[in-house]
């Protein structure tokens, strides 16, 4: 079952996107370099709660 995550900007904290993950093939916390419209430059974006 897939569940919604929310990724927040490592340097800023902004919470900027909103995604699924399949919990069975990825329990951790997942990280992806996405753009930050906030930090105007592409940062690594965290897993939050």
């Amino acid at each position: 079952m897939r569940t919604k995550i929310t990724l927040a900007c490592t340097e800023c904290k902004q919470r900027n996107y909103n995604t699924t993950k399949e919990k069975k093939n990825m329990p951790d916390r997942m990280e992806i370099k996405k753009y930050c419209r906030f930090c105007k430059k592409h940062t690594v974006h965290k897993e939050t709660k």
